[in-house]
């Protein structure tokens, strides 16, 4: 090379459209080698190379950082190499065209090395000695536009392919998308090739059960839930953040945050913990996944009642039902101290639910009364005989000794399972506490080396926190620890027995007619009809949505409470 000749610069671009791809196949380096041949076989020297980890078929297009800088006066950018057009863009020819004239409005030339663009430029009336902007054009021009179009007919054959078969395996029940909180993804052999399923992840599944459980029993609010699973260790997961021209680059990073409000119903709402695929891929058809969920399909139904539910059909599939806003203003005022049973008793014409109500009589006196509406027929009675009915059913029932028996082999049942989580949350507090602690630590060492005084404060600050949370946590363990210990079961046994040997004082002595007319409601495998209630007879069916409590007592055996020949649950 000729040292005496003046300089001429340029800039070499390179892109590649995945992180696969630029680590395997057409990578920088390969494409960064080609471009600085083709430069020192021209006499060029290259002042700047740019990388970009983008697809180029986007509107806002990954070269335009490159072609600002050729821009520049000041860069004196006479060239811009690329390896090809579809390396250049994949937006087809009018986002090329565009491009290209940018470059050449700052007297830029655009050249490849496969040679495909030329710099040559044809005068149609060179011969008589005259230039118009319409008279000069490229020969290569044409070539160029069927390039740059065949790259974009390419992208659209690989993205058909790629997306098409992501949607096809997505419909048999496979996952194609990064894992939510709590699964992680697995390769394994199927039918279909090796496919992508999910599996629980050793310590964000826990958090997820222990979510559900927490929502299915109802004693606590969604914010103490949060508060719980935050104690616990829920954070979300943590990512990193890329430049929106070059996904190559990490500018930062974000998640690692504890569980907002907000946000908890998005979690118990989501059916891919059911093991049930329900996406825009599926048309928001639920799908039977190809893998096991962190709950059953019991457990999601109780923990989103009155939300929404997941059945399995007869044929096998699977049904997401969500209540609607018709549903939800039924159940309004169903906490009625004035009727405590309406809703909780049917009519025995329609079986639909009564309510409750008081008429105003012709010299303004108010007639309360248990009611059938909007039926197509009459059914009324007095609320004093409605409820003189119910008193004198619910003491004609007695239990056997055999029942109450087995009734606290239940409760002691549910009382271990229960004592089994109370541990399992004290060893997540306790791991949560150590991961503290040795983050304590961490933050002490680095205080020790650092010398900027704003980055002492700010891990002074860290250390601060970090400490109040570790105390925070220990009083936490500290309670659960000592509330297992105070707890006596065989005084809770006495309790259940008391109470089913005396069920009067709960379902007719109890000051709340509310609680009254919910525990009288369990006792039943279904809603019964007020004629049933008072003629004595109830047909025995399977007893919907049961808890904990009825589910071991219909495990160990069926049993029955007889008020002459009505069939009855034992209450929860």
């Amino acid at each position: 090379m000729n040292q005496n000749l003046p300089k001429i610069y340029a800039v070499g671009a390179i892109r590649v459209s995945t992180e696969k791809q630029g680590r395997d196949g057409d990578s920088p380096d390969d494409q960064k080698r080609q471009i600085e041949r083709f430069s020192e076989s021209r006499n060029l020297t290259i002042c700047k190379h740019f990388a970009f980890l983008e697809s180029g078929s986007k509107v806002a297009q990954p070269m335009q950082e490159a072609i600002d800088y050729c821009k520049d006066p000041r860069n004196q950018i006479k060239y811009f190499i690329i390896k090809s057009i579809d390396r250049f863009t994949r937006g087809g020819s009018r986002i090329y065209e565009d491009l290209k004239e940018q470059l050449e409005t700052c007297g830029v030339t655009l050249v490849d090395v496969y040679g495909v663009i030329s710099s040559e430029k044809v005068n149609t009336l060179d011969h008589l000695g005259f230039k118009y902007k319409w008279s000069e054009y490229s020969p290569s021009k044409k070539t160029e536009i069927l390039e740059a179009e065949r790259a974009n007919d390419e992208l659209r054959d690989i993205m058909s392919r790629m997306i098409g078969a992501e949607i096809r395996y997505t419909q048999v029940g496979y996952w194609m998308r990064q894992p939510p909180f709590g699964f992680m993804s697995e390769k394994v052999e199927t039918r279909y090739g090796k496919r992508t399923i999910l599996k629980s992840h050793p310590t964000e599944a826990p958090l997820i059960r222990k979510m559900y459980e927490l929502k299915a029993l109802g004693t606590m609010n969604d914010r103490q839930i949060v508060d719980k699973m935050n104690e616990l260790g829920f954070r979300t997961r943590k990512s990193y953040i890329r430049d929106k021209n070059d996904r190559s680059k990490i500018i930062g990073t974000k998640g690692g945050n504890p569980l907002e409000i907000t946000k908890i119903n998005r979690y118990l709402e989501n059916p891919i913990y059911a093991g049930v695929v329900k996406e825009k891929w599926t048309s928001d058809k639920p799908i039977d996944a190809a893998f096991d969920g962190l709950v059953s399909f019991e457990l999601y139904n109780q923990a989103n009642r009155g939300r929404v539910a997941l059945h399995e059909s007869a044929d096998g599939d699977i049904e997401f039902e969500k209540v609607r806003k018709e549903d939800e203003r039924i159940k309004k005022g169903v906490n009625n101290d004035s009727f405590p049973y309406r809703r909780f008793v049917t009519c025995p014409t329609c079986r639909n639910p009564l309510l409750g109500s008081a008429s105003r009589g012709k010299m303004g006196k108010y007639y309360p009364a248990y009611h059938c509406s909007n039926h197509g027929h009459y059914y009324r009675v007095p609320k004093q005989e409605f409820e003189a009915t119910i008193n004198k059913f619910v003491k004609s029932i007695s239990i056997s000794a055999e029942q109450l028996d087995a009734l606290t082999d239940a409760v002691m049942t549910v009382w271990e399972k229960k004592r089994e989580s109370v541990k399992e949350d004290t060893k997540a507090l306790q791991k949560r506490i150590d991961s503290l602690t040795q983050q304590k630590y961490a933050i002490l060492d680095k205080i020790k080396v650092v010398s900027s005084l704003t980055a002492i404060k700010m891990l002074e600050a860290d250390l601060v926190k970090t400490d109040e949370e570790i105390v925070k946590l220990k009083v936490s363990k500290n309670e659960a620890d000592k509330s297992a210990e105070v707890i006596d079961i065989h005084k809770i046994v006495d309790y259940v027995k008391y109470f089913m040997e005396h069920l009067h004082e709960l379902l007719t002595d109890l000051c709340n007619p509310t609680l009254k007319a919910q525990y009288f409601s369990i006792l039943f495998d279904k809603v019964p009809t007020y004629e049933e209630i008072k003629a004595g007879t109830q047909k025995e069916s399977a007893l919907p949505e049961v808890n904990e409590l009825f589910s071991a007592l219909n495990m160990q055996s069926s049993l029955m409470v007889t008020s002459r020949r009505i069939e009855l649950r034992l209450p929860g």
